[in-house]
């Protein structure tokens, strides 16, 4: 297979697995939902950033170690669905007129980058991307792997932006209309919370079975 034609599939796998509704995806919505426009593109360049990371540990070999250390792996499990039960507690807890509270300047931006990174670093999602998949894309008589990791890891952002800013900005166009309708807006984080809590469940369930 030629290097493009390397780089087309990368592209198309790592579409569907963006695509796919998750914790990084959950959490770019909630944040738009909740935060409007700017709070909602910040967690998206939480998601981003923390998929550079994975880029970065899957380049330096730490996905092996996770792979030789199946309880490490049970831990990022673990870890993200506390993570994420948290943030869904949080939302679930909105009153009437709270509900959009969250949005507040850049403070809350820089909070909704962090946790986004922060979700993106827990979701067990990427590192079975990055122990399953990313090698078969990465080989040694292609030139440097920091290179080829580099390259995917654009298209891995680039992607993300389309997906996610797409998705935040259809979001905040939601949250601008339920600004006059606190009690609704409310109503709509609880129900975010929920799927959150709905998410952080499936992915409890995904540690216990793999203990």
């Amino acid at each position: 297979m030629t290097p493009s034609a390397n780089l087309w599939l990368y592209f198309l796998v790592v579409s569907g697995v963006i695509i796919l509704p998750g914790m990084d995806m959950a959490f770019v919505m909630g944040s738009s939902m909740t935060g409007g426009r700017r709070v909602g593109l910040a967690a998206v360049g939480g998601i981003v950033a923390g998929g550079i990371c994975h880029m970065m540990i899957a380049a330096t070999g730490v996905s092996a170690v996770l792979k030789l250390m199946p309880a490490a792996m049970v831990f990022m499990l673990l870890a993200g669905a506390a993570y994420i039960a948290w943030i869904a507690c949080c939302l679930m807890r909105a009153e009437a007129g709270a509900g959009l509270a969250l949005s507040g300047g850049a403070r809350t931006s820089a909070r909704s980058f962090f946790g986004a990174m922060g979700t993106s670093l827990l979701n067990p999602k990427a590192y079975l991307f990055m122990l399953a998949i990313f090698p078969q894309f990465v080989h040694a008589g292609r030139g440097s792997i920091w290179g080829q990791a580099g390259v995917l890891g654009l298209i891995t952002a680039g992607t993300q932006l389309a997906v996610y800013g797409g998705l935040a900005l259809m979001a905040a166009q939601a949250q601008t209309a339920l600004v006059a309708r606190p009690q609704t807006a409310a109503w709509v984080t609880k129900g975010i919370g929920l799927v959150l809590m709905a998410a952080a469940g499936l992915t409890l369930y995904g540690g216990i079975v793999t203990m």
